[in-house]
């Protein structure tokens, strides 16, 4: 599934692709891609809507038109590609956008798990999906205080933790494992029972690992890249997601892989030791 660097690595791409544009026609495949309005709105409001900005929201990909704000999750697959209208659709792309260039941007999606709302712009960050995330990796507001509060009462192990949303917005399974290793905090450990200075580590690695792999472009792992003809380069730097039984970089230990609540989980047992 794609996570932070990826969703702003397709957001910078459409951006280039789509910025000025207007909508002038929209088709829906598989009308459970849309969760709001109803696919008859959806089409009738967001055709005649031009493409003012491009940005992301944790996982969420925010298209800000005329009125309204569209919201795109990839989910595991999604991703967009451009053709000309005379191009043959293929079966998997479920959502299909008509620009004022007469170029087609469809929504592709193999598992037909993305999501769309399409919503008013002045009340988007007050009703789902957004008001319900947290910060924003980089925000100033993220500071360890705030993380021991949301931690104080959580003991739930801190790799299921990350990955909550409503804490901070756009971690996944990959750059959970790599946030932990570089913060020497075992996967396994209980939230509640971080200290401040774990907090403070966590926040820096946050920092110091997505901004690395929003530089690259991403990770490309299995089927997902970021978009057509996009590659990202992070796998090449991730340093124990997916590496089981190779050895680590710092302590020369055999990288393990366990499960943590359904989710796999790579870590140095030797340099993470749970507390």
């Amino acid at each position: 599934m794609p996570e932070k660097p990826e969703v702003i690595t397709v957001a910078k791409a459409l951006k280039k692709k789509i910025l000025g544009k207007e909508i002038t026609d929209c088709k829906i495949y598989w009308d459970n891609i849309i969760v709001k309005p109803s696919p008859i709105e959806f089409i009738k409001k967001i055709i005649g809507q031009k493409i003012s900005d491009v940005r992301t929201r944790g996982k969420w990909i925010v298209i800000e038109l005329t009125d309204f704000i569209l919201l795109v999750h990839l989910r595991m697959e999604g991703k967009f590609f451009f053709r000309y209208q005379e191009d043959e659709r293929n079966k998997h792309e479920h959502v299909v956008f008509t620009l004022d260039n007469d170029i087609e941007m469809r929504y592709h999606d193999v598992r037909k798990f993305g999501k769309m709302y399409l919503l008013d712009k002045n009340i988007i960050n007050d009703v789902l999906p957004l008001s319900e995330l947290g910060y924003e990796y980089n925000d100033k507001r993220l500071n360890a205080t705030y993380l021991l509060d949301c931690f104080h009462n959580k003991t739930l192990p801190i790799k299921t933790v990350l990955l909550d949303q409503s804490i901070i917005a756009g971690i996944g399974n990959i750059y959970d494992d790599e946030i932990l290793f570089l913060s020497k905090i075992s996967p396994l450990v209980k939230a509640k029972d971080l200290t401040k200075e774990d907090c403070e580590n966590i926040i820096n690695s946050t920092k110091i690992i997505l901004d690395k792999a929003i530089k690259l472009g991403g990770t490309t792992i299995r089927s997902y890249t970021s978009e057509e003809g996009v590659h990202g380069l992070f796998q090449n730097e991730l340093l124990v997601h997916g590496k089981r039984d190779e050895l680590c970089p710092i302590c020369n230990s055999p990288i393990i892989k366990i499960k943590i609540n359904g989710r796999g989980t790579y870590y140095c047992p030797t340099c993470q030791i749970e507390k």
